[in-house]
């Protein structure tokens, strides 16, 4: 019925040869192999059903008992013990543990008379027994520990891969959904422009090559740290505050213009918030790109303090955004997955006097990214009055962007 696990049968064999041998030293005779074999063969099926086994091997107890048979197979009562207390529940261990108490009493009862050596064979075996349970409770609760600590490190490993995977996603999303509208854009300027005037079509097709390139450094960096043979990944730093002017100026060319404000102490911002202002600021472009008619016009102010790090991306199209494709998932949920990062929460909607407002404030100190701090609500400063970066217009202002052409679409 059950398999016999193979140390179980080396264990009843060394049993029953050596206190055969024992009892013929000790009491001068091998006793009853019969009872012997009743006493040490259940062990062979301990793992499999240990209280069974255990009452089975002290019914055979009882049995030496009644016979009034001393032998030093008894030992296995203590196997049998100590398989309950290692493999079963606590009241099963206990129940084992009083039976076996009361069979100790028994046995010091009649064979440890008078009655000082009664007390002292009881006690002994007493301690004996208490041991064995207290070892069997003990490699029971190791192994239960043994077994939670792999749980949760497997757990763990399933969190890390799936946070894993949530971080490519983003990052693929963001350079590939970025990059290809500006290539797509410029493609079909450069369509247009190669009739009417070549040498524009040919600054657009250069164009196009540069971001497809700036693309594939950027998938090259994020792929990279997968692959151990991937020798460039490390010269392929990432994206950080000093290239949103090269970002804005991409988009510009693509025919969206945007006027970039970068105030503050830039060094002061780790790497790794920088990458989430980038990617950001990325993001919300490229949704204004993709979302708004041609002559749309967007500005992007980065505010960097000692703590925090506020980021603003307006633009002056319509409120109601202009129908894309259909959409994975990662924009919006990207975003404000990378701002709860650093206690961030994301604003996103029509502003007043229309257009479109993307905002939030990623803290920087310990506290503030642990404490999940939320973004200050108060109302940043518009597009008036920032310092710029490019272009000087300000949606609602006249005159076209410094771009390749003063609308998407066209060079």
């Amino acid at each position: 019925m059950f398999g016999v696990h193979r140390r179980d049968g080396v264990l009843v064999a060394v049993i029953l040869l050596g206190c055969v041998v024992l009892n013929d030293r000790v009491y001068g005779s091998p006793g009853p192999l019969v009872l012997q074999v009743a006493l040490a063969a259940p062990l062979v099926w301990r793992r499999h059903a240990p209280f069974t086994v255990f009452c089975v091997v002290a019914g055979a107890a009882l049995v030496q008992w009644f016979a009034d048979v001393q032998t030093l197979t008894d030992v296995a009562l203590l196997v049998a013990l100590y398989t309950v207390a290692a493999r079963s529940a606590w009241r099963y261990a206990l129940a084992a543990g009083v039976v076996l108490e009361a069979g100790v009493l028994l046995a010091a009862a009649r064979w440890a008379a008078p009655a000082d050596r009664f007390l002292n064979s009881a006690a002994f075996l007493t301690a004996v027994v208490v041991a064995v349970a207290v070892t069997g409770v003990n490699t029971r609760i190791r192994q239960e520990r043994a077994v939670r600590l792999e749980h949760e490190r497997d757990q763990r490993e399933r969190l890390a891969v799936a946070e894993e995977r949530g971080r490519i996603a983003r990052e693929m999303h963001d350079i590939v959904t970025h990059n290809l509208s500006v290539m797509v854009a410029l493609a079909d300027a450069a369509v247009f422009a190669q009739r009417y005037s070549p040498e524009r079509a040919e600054v657009a097709m250069r164009q196009i090559s540069g971001t497809g390139r700036q693309a594939l450094t950027d998938m090259r960096r994020s792929l990279g740290v997968l692959r151990a043979d991937e020798p460039d990944a490390s010269r392929h730093p990432a994206p950080g505050l000093a290239e949103l002017e090269p970002l804005a100026a991409r988009t510009r060319a693509a025919g969206l213009s945007v006027r970039l404000s970068l105030e503050g102490d830039v060094s002061a911002v780790p790497a790794a918030a920088q990458l989430t202002v980038y990617r950001l600021v990325q993001e919300a472009l490229t949704n204004t790109f993709k979302h708004t008619p041609s002559g749309t016009r967007a500005a992007v102010r980065v505010r960097c303090s000692g703590d925090a790090v506020t980021v603003e991306v307006v633009d002056d199209g319509p409120a109601a955004r202009v129908p894309g494709p259909p959409s994975d998932g990662h924009g919006l949920v990207g975003m404000r997955e990378r701002a709860a990062a650093y206690g961030g929460t994301l604003e996103a909607g029509p502003r007043d006097g229309g257009g479109w407002r993307v905002a939030t404030r990623l803290t920087l100190t310990t506290t503030g990214v642990t404490g999940g701090l939320g973004m200050a609500r108060t109302a940043g400063p518009g597009l008036d009055g920032a310092g710029e970066t490019g272009g000087p217009e300000t949606p609602g202002a006249a005159g076209p962007g410094p771009g390749v052409a003063a609308g998407k679409g066209a060079v």
